[in-house]
């Protein structure tokens, strides 16, 4: 494909005191995913391994298809068996691959037992754009903050690796303390350094630079966490672009 390795690292969609997100928003981080692309009329397959493959999701990713528009889209699903016949065929001839949100502990283990792992490393290098929210941000990094174990939080040490950075997401949530124990992780070094992303916010890297912090609603922010010299975090708000595609 000749494209640079890309990876679109999002957090959740902003969550609405009332109603539903503004039509705007709907499929906005897809949107930026296909965009990246550079193709006309992307190939975008969803993957929902970290929901169960949940077949709500599946439902929900194909009636969501106009909000997308000159799209492709596909999914690949593992339960009870993939349901296409070659999986790396498949993701190979993707413009996009959208990871679905859920737990990343137990993506992380089929992908391997499935070999998604290895494939997904081929599809980056190839320049397949890689996205996700959620566990489908956290997958690509290293490391990270996870409620995949308990409802309490804990830290992720065996990502895929592909971004050699932890990860945080979620940062702004107000039901959990996952901006507190992520910056604790790292001050204790539990943790390496990392990239945090409020709700609506996602992270765009080229290789595994950093290139930008984008955000499909005004005033989210994305998050730059260090190890201190000598104990404690340092953190620095990152330059966020609002980038909305259009429909």
């Amino acid at each position: 494909m000749g494209r640079e390795p890309q990876i679109l690292a999002c957090s959740g969609r902003p969550r609405w005191p009332e109603g539903s997100p503004p039509p705007e928003l709907a499929g906005a981080q897809v949107r930026q995913a296909m965009r990246l692309s550079g193709a006309a009329r992307p190939r975008v397959c969803m993957v929902p391994t970290a929901m169960g493959d949940w077949p709500q999701v599946i439902e929900g990713w194909y009636a969501g298809g106009p909000s997308l528009g000159a799209a492709e889209l596909s999914h690949l699903q593992l339960y009870p068996q993939p349901n296409v016949p070659d999986p790396r065929a498949h993701l190979m001839a993707q413009d996009v691959i959208f990871v679905w949100g859920g737990s990343v502990v137990n993506l992380l283990a089929l992908w391997r037992a499935h070999r998604l792992d290895e494939i997904m490393h081929e599809c980056w290098q190839a320049g397949v754009v890689l996205a996700g929210g959620s566990a489908g941000s956290l997958c690509w990094h290293r490391f990270g903050v996870t409620d995949s174990f308990s409802d309490a939080l804990d830290p992720l040490a065996n990502g895929l690796g592909f971004l050699p950075f932890s990860n945080g997401v979620h940062d702004d949530a107000a039901d959990q303390p996952r901006r507190t124990m992520f910056r604790e992780l790292i001050a204790a070094g539990t943790l390496p350094d990392g990239y945090a992303t409020e709700d609506g916010t996602g992270l765009h890297y080229v290789g595994t630079s950093l290139h930008e912090a984008l955000s499909i609603v005004p005033g989210q922010r994305a998050w730059r966490v260090r190890r201190a010299d000598g104990g404690g975090y340092t953190e620095t708000a990152l330059p966020t672009r609002h980038w909305l595609p259009p429909r």
